[in-house]
């Protein structure tokens, strides 16, 4: 009876400093949230195995995680605000352009009236691109885009996108070539979708690019097809390569002039949502080649 009260005696004090140490656990931990406002970088630690070691893993799993988080955010913040910031000039320089043009017409000023509206029209144009370029580009950083994918044969379907830009390169004295087979490939593909990725590496051809040719080709590769659309214009910098697609990003003044740099990054987004891939090549003297690869339906 003796040996069982001891062991009972040393199975109270073994509990009372195991709660003890839970206690002071709990309260350090009290401390150290309520000193994350202050210190937001710092992780608890915990010496030793069991529980509390388990519990205060996952803690500081959930903090890296919160930081991850806010650092995304931070970054999205800034670059709406960029973007917020580069389309107030972007707008308001066609905008003004155009107001003059109208402002001048309605007044009888004009002594060519052709050439203002003409003038006036492709400044309604450039705005008209800019808030569509705009509007893609928000449904895609909403998750708001929904596409409708079906089996295209992609040849087909590139020509018949391509039929609508010859017209303008010729006005613009662009020379164009296609090299695009009679065969039928199908492709699981959102037509909306490959249309503006079509439109997109084009007019980033002609407006930062500053070509005076454009090469489009199609080609197989086993189970996957792909598109490239090159231009002899102003190559790209090698290190400015692996961030071409990047939201906001723009390259050098000399080639990039005026843009907001969200063409290739919705390009990129729109090809990786086929469960395609894009890839870039620039050769100083040579082309700059955008090559869109997608798999065909077997």
């Amino acid at each position: 009876m003796r040996v069982f009260c001891i062991l009972a005696v040393f199975v109270c004090i073994g509990q009372f400093l195991y709660i003890f140490r839970i206690r002071k656990q709990l309260a350090e931990w009290h401390a150290f949230l309520k000193s994350l406002a202050k210190a937001p970088g710092r992780n608890s630690f915990v010496k030793g195995k069991g529980i509390l070691a388990d519990i205060n893993f996952e803690l500081n799993h959930l903090l890296e995680e919160s930081r991850r988080q806010f650092v995304k955010l931070q970054r999205a913040e800034q670059a709406n605000r960029q973007l917020l910031t580069d389309l107030s000039h972007d707008v308001r320089t066609p905008l003004a352009s155009l107001i003059g043009y109208l402002e001048s017409l309605n007044a009888g000023n004009a002594k060519d009236r052709e050439e203002y509206l003409h003038v006036a029209y492709g400044k309604a144009l450039d705005l008209q691109e800019l808030t569509d370029m705009l509007f893609q580009w928000f449904r895609l950083a909403s998750d708001e885009q929904r596409y409708v994918r079906k089996a295209y044969d992609i040849n087909e379907l590139t020509r018949e996108a391509l039929v609508e830009h010859i017209p303008a390169l010729e006005k613009k004295n662009i020379s164009f070539s296609v090299n695009i087979p009679e065969d039928e490939w199908p492709v699981m593909m959102d037509q909306v979708a490959y249309g503006r990725i079509l439109n997109n590496l084009l007019s980033n051809a002609v407006k930062h690019g500053k070509c005076s040719r454009i090469e489009v080709a199609m080609e197989r590769h086993g189970n996957r097809v792909s598109v490239s659309v090159a231009n002899d214009g102003i190559a790209i910098p090698e290190d400015e390569i692996p961030f071409l697609f990047g939201r906001l990003y723009k390259c050098d003044a000399s080639r990039s002039g005026t843009g907001t740099g969200l063409g290739l990054a919705i390009v990129r987004e729109l090809t990786e949502a086929m469960s395609g891939e894009i890839t870039v090549t620039s050769i100083p003297g040579g082309k700059t080649t955008f090559c869109i690869s997608l798999p065909l339906c077997l």
